[in-house]
């Protein structure tokens, strides 16, 4: 009997770094324009209204619980994990705010991030100061920087307005803490990454793998990211999301 006792705990203390491996690989997914596409850009960029609300839908009955960078420590105490980020700081990422709102239950409380390019805020087709204050006082969307200006900062020497300028305006705008950067492009390189350090608590790539925590150096400046397209069927999102391959 006790032979057997000890095989049972040998097995179920084998099976334990399995299971927080698992718990660890976190999808981080990146959209652009929430907007039908009416011929203007790339269309990849863009997820209809329709398309996105069902994908959320989808995370909802799934069992996902979506996090903002702000609760990042998170990852290791709620049930499947996920982030939603848009990048460009699009006006209409106002529809996937109204879809999130929504959605938002007693037991369901999604939340996105949504990365603006801080000197186009008010700009025709950006958000503006207001619908940014608006959607950070929900507590639904978080607001963190895609830089001032948008370039590739691997091509650059001069960081200091790009990061903490972009910083700086955003947190007065939303009177709350900016800790995460889009890399602009999702280029980074070590330079790059030593001046993120100075000012964000994070910093994410377009690596197309889900998170998974491997303990090498730097690795919440290099957070990958999964992109949501056009083009992504309901069965390619689900795939995504719970990390299967697409057959």
């Amino acid at each position: 009997m006790k032979t057997m006792i000890m095989l049972f705990i040998s097995c179920v203390i084998l099976m334990l770094p399995t299971q927080t491996t698992a718990q660890l690989k976190v999808p981080i997914l990146v959209y652009h324009s929430i907007d039908e596409y009416k011929g203007h850009g790339s269309k990849e960029l863009y997820v209809t209204p329709q398309n996105f609300e069902k994908q959320m839908i989808y995370l909802r009955d799934h069992g996902f619980t979506l996090l903002t960078f702000e609760r990042w420590k998170d990852i290791e105490k709620v049930k499947k994990p996920i982030f939603v980020t848009f990048d460009d700081g699009y006006k209409n990422n106002l529809y996937a705010f109204n879809i999130l709102q929504n959605l938002t239950t007693e037991h369901f409380k999604p939340t996105g991030t949504i990365f603006i390019i801080s000197n186009f805020i008010g700009r025709s087709n950006r958000l503006s100061e207001t619908e940014i204050k608006m959607m950070v006082d929900s507590r639904i969307i978080s607001i963190q920087s895609h830089t001032a200006t948008h370039p590739d900062l691997t091509k650059i020497n001069e960081f200091e307005e790009e990061l903490k300028g972009s910083k700086d305006k955003i947190q007065k705008i939303t009177g709350e803490p900016v800790i995460a950067l889009s890399y602009p492009y999702g280029n980074t390189n070590n330079k790059v990454i030593a001046e993120t350090k100075k000012y964000f608590s994070f910093g994410l790539t377009t690596t197309p793998e889900l998170f998974s925590e491997k303990g090498y150096k730097d690795e919440l400046y290099l957070l990958p990211r999964l992109y949501v397209k056009y083009s992504t069927t309901l069965d390619e999102f689900a795939k995504v999301v719970e990390g299967r391959k697409r057959e």
